[in-house]
């Protein structure tokens, strides 16, 4: 987010909120997948994951949280106040998209489905630009538009987001098989 908006002539500080807010959503959804219902991961980094030191209901509840206060964040009016409300909203819009059943969400539930079996390149394309992938590019995304980038700008940062998006989900997903923790 704040790559995309300096590589525009933005400032980082005005792009600052937004991008917390973005790391707030990842953090949610680290905790979440590494739910027994999800992917059952008792390690993250090296360290406990939170449902093994706190228990699932918190971990739940702090992922939703954490979720509530990236929005929370995106529409705080002394952050708000300062940029034009037009590009606040498409943030909003940006990043709700890519967070729900539109982008990460919806890559889980797809990923989940297909789990026992093998995907067909359809199916795995769109996990694989589901899952972070879609967060990366709405992190590009909320950048560029933050810093008042024009569509070309948009679309040259929006087309590096989708292959590097897919790039990082296909090594997160050789990492899960062959990595150690």
């Amino acid at each position: 987010c704040i790559a995309a908006a300096e590589a525009l002539g933005g400032r980082a500080a005005d792009v600052l909120t937004a991008a917390c807010a973005l790391e707030l959503i990842h953090t949610y959804s680290l905790i979440h997948d590494d739910l027994p219902a999800m992917d059952n991961d008792d390690f993250r980094r090296g360290i406990p994951t939170s449902h093994k030191v706190y228990g699932e209901a918190v971990a739940i509840l702090a992922g939703d949280a954490l979720l509530t206060e990236a929005f929370r964040l995106l529409t705080d009016p002394d952050v708000v106040g300062r940029t034009d409300n037009g590009r606040v909203l498409q943030v909003v819009q940006e990043i709700a998209v890519a967070a729900g059943a539109g982008g990460m969400v919806g890559g889980q539930v797809v990923d989940i489905l297909s789990e026992g079996r093998p995907p067909d390149y359809e199916t795995l394309l769109y996990i694989h630009n589901g899952k972070t992938g879609r967060m990366i590019l709405a992190a590009l995304r909320t950048g560029a538009i933050l810093a008042g980038g024009g569509t070309e700008a948009l679309q040259a940062l929006s087309e590096y987001g989708r292959h590097i998006g897919l790039a990082f989900q296909i090594a997160d997903d050789i990492l899960n098989v062959e990595g150690d923790s």
